[in-house]
């Protein structure tokens, strides 16, 4: 069987989260490195701005949210407030079944969330209502924009995803919000249903489950060094206005 790695990281910069991403994925296209399906979060509160977002729309915010770090995502999508949750992100070969068209693999990973969360008697689901998102359009926060595979909690998104695909690799990654410090980011927040919600049983399972999905082994490993040379090198473009400015 396949390998998928496993990686799980403390909290780090947006910056630093954003040049892993990016350089596991160039490696993955590369024939480089493994499947690989990462975990981590985030060390201060932090504003993502999807990949097609206007920097004027940021500066429009509110000083709360101006003050914050920025950093541009290579993924479309609203704005992410980035504090008090687990992100993930999961990196395949385009050649694997499971990241042929983009809604097997929002559907992948969505499934496996909803299987994990039951464990905890958290009702999560799928949104189900028609698809009204759009990349490129509508309210600056991904949390108040809306697509038919969101997980939500009541009528609340607790749960999105996005990708960047290249020739022969994609990325997906994603926001679980465990709860909300700001009232700005409209969301539903897991510890405010289920206190006792333990990040690292959650992670532990929820890979196992996609593991499964994608028949696959599992294995904890870290970045490799060719990865952590070119995420190194790219925390450079996530720390500049060249990138988070562009547009």
């Amino acid at each position: 069987m396949e390998t998928l790695r496993l990686l799980i990281d403390g909290p780090l910069p947006g910056a630093t989260n954003m040049a892993i991403d990016e350089a596991i994925l160039n490696e993955v296209n590369n024939g480089q490195s493994p499947p690989t399906l990462r975990f981590y979060q985030w060390d201060q509160p932090t504003i993502s701005l999807g990949y097609f977002q206007k920097i004027d729309q940021h500066k429009q915010q509110d000083t709360q949210i101006t003050d914050m770090p920025v950093v541009r995502r290579q993924t479309g999508g609203g704005a992410i407030l980035h504090d008090d949750e687990l992100t993930y992100s999961l990196i395949l070969p385009t050649t694997n079944k499971s990241a042929a068209a983009i809604e097997d693999m929002y559907t992948l990973v969505h499934a496996c969330y909803i299987k994990a969360m039951a464990t905890w008697n958290i009702p999560i689901q799928y949104r189900g209502t028609s698809d009204d998102g759009n990349s490129q359009r509508g309210p600056f926060f991904c949390f108040a924009r809306g697509h038919k595979l969101d997980l939500v909690i009541a009528d609340d998104k607790v749960l999105g995803s996005a990708q960047r695909r290249l020739n022969n690799a994609v990325l997906q990654h994603g926001s679980l919000i465990l709860k909300r410090h700001y009232q700005q980011q409209p969301c539903a927040e897991i510890k405010k249903i289920c206190p006792e919600f333990d990040t690292n049983i959650f992670m532990q399972d929820t890979a196992n489950l996609i593991a499964i999905q994608l028949d696959m082994n599992i294995e904890h490993e870290s970045i490799t060094p060719n990865e952590k040379n070119l995420a190194t090198e790219l925390q450079n473009k996530y720390s500049g206005d060249n990138w988070n400015a562009q547009r």
